[in-house]
């Protein structure tokens, strides 16, 4: 969440901020700023009465040591009036610290000055575009269609054992599947990054830590019995791998990636962009995770960029990468450049990562912090992204794969599938 010291010194420059997210965030901001003072104003009252409470307690002690018990009795009654205003001063700072809390979490971070303004992926700007568009042979299909033709994901099985949008990967679709997210993460390991396995539910404090919760919570399939969450993303459970840690600024940056599966309620809408792989509730994905020095973070963006570059250039698919603008950003980044590959037989761009920096807003909620070289502790930045997300890549080769004889592996990941054409 955003830091309500910087909040109050700079409400104006947020309001603006936030605008660009199309978000008006001004009375939201002004209560925030009064529950603080509120919060910050009983504080004081409290830590007064306190001390003053642990005068008179002192005053008594010796009173009682010199055999003046009239005069320490006296004072005892002050000292009852202090507890019962101490209990009621008490009760009032919790209740406008958590009432404070929860509008803080109501507000999104802050973009970059880089972030373009617009409402909608509309507006989201251009910035980089590599590889050429293959021209297919006639009669080339959708995904869809060559899932069924060569039999590798079977929906209706999804469906039967659970509900749309759970397909059965089967075979070469299985194999490939496994190459896929081998392939990543050695890419990324070697890049690097120390990889990890982690569990795939989630308690809600992990969930509030890097902001899932509670702006997404009605898109996360939640297990009211044990009070747990299975995960959007890998980002969940890695990023929390550091919550309420401190580090040596000598340990940064820390990178770290993984494979999950990821489970999403989100539904969306009926429609050929929906169909098939292009929209799932289960969907494996492998995650880039790094913990950063304020100064370095987007030097670190950068970098994750260019990384998921050498993959797709690797896999030699056509895509671009585009700077969302305000208005189709996370509710947790500052930043973001969303990696998307061309589907020749859709004729349409699908996304395939999406790469962040979120500055200390998730470090914020996390209390990850690190301790520089003058002994002071800070707050880290925190940055994630896709490395990959499988199913929109997987229908990318299969559609700008796909030969009259059959679907061509990438030559990269032969050595993973042991095969080099679905047929």
């Amino acid at each position: 969440m955003l830091q309500i010291a910087y909040i109050r010194e700079n409400q104006e420059k947020v309001v603006k901020a936030l605008a660009k997210r199309n978000f008006d965030a001004s009375e939201l901001i002004a209560l925030v700023v009064e529950l603080d003072e509120k919060r910050r104003s009983t504080q004081v009252e409290l830590d007064n009465i306190l001390a003053e409470s642990n005068k008179l307690s002192k005053e008594i002690g010796e009173l009682m040591k010199v055999g003046k018990k009239e005069e320490a009795a006296a004072i005892k009654e002050q000292t009852a009036d202090f507890k019962e205003t101490t209990k009621n001063l008490t009760e009032v700072l919790n209740a406008v610290t958590e009432q404070l809390t929860q509008e803080l979490y109501k507000l999104p971070n802050t973009p970059t000055e880089i972030v373009p303004e617009g409402k909608s992926a509309d507006d989201n700007l251009n910035v980089f575009e590599s590889g050429e568009v293959p021209t297919l042979h006639e009669g080339a299909v959708p995904h869809w269609d060559l899932i069924k033709k060569y039999d590798i994901i079977d929906f209706e099985l999804g469906t039967k054992i659970t509900a749309p949008g759970f397909p059965v990967y089967k075979g070469k679709g299985a194999k490939l599947q496994r190459a896929l997210i081998s392939y990543f993460l050695d890419k990324n390991t070697e890049a690097g990054y120390n990889e990890v396995q982690v569990p795939h539910l989630i308690n809600e404090a992990s969930g509030y830590g890097t902001g899932q919760l509670p702006d997404k919570e009605g898109q996360m399939y939640h297990d009211a019995k044990d009070d747990l969450y299975l995960i959007p993303t890998a980002e969940v459970p890695v990023t929390n791998i550091y919550r309420d840690v401190i580090l040596q600024e000598s340990e940064l940056p820390v990178a770290v990636t993984g494979y999950t599966p990821c489970f999403r309620r989100e539904a969306g809408s009926w429609g050929a962009h929906v169909r098939g792989l292009n929209r799932l509730h289960q969907f494996d994905k492998v995650e880039i995770v790094r913990i950063e020095h304020p100064e370095k973070s987007y030097e670190a963006l950068d970098g994750m960029v260019e990384h998921v570059k050498s993959i797709l250039d690797e896999l030699k698919l056509p895509y671009r990468i585009l700077r969302l603008c305000g208005g189709d950003m996370g509710f947790t980044s500052a930043l973001t450049y969303d990696f998307e590959v061309y589907s020749t037989a859709q004729e349409r761009w699908l996304e395939i990562s999406s790469v962040s920096n979120f500055e200390t807003f998730q470090a914020n909620r996390l209390k990850l912090r690190f301790k520089g070289k003058d002994g002071k502790t800070q707050l880290a930045h925190t940055l994630n992204g896709s490395s990959l997300a499988l199913p929109r890549v997987l229908a990318g080769i299969l559609e700008n794969y796909q030969t009259p004889e059959g679907i061509v592996i990438p030559e990269v990941l032969r050595k993973y599938t042991g095969f080099d054409i679905i047929n």
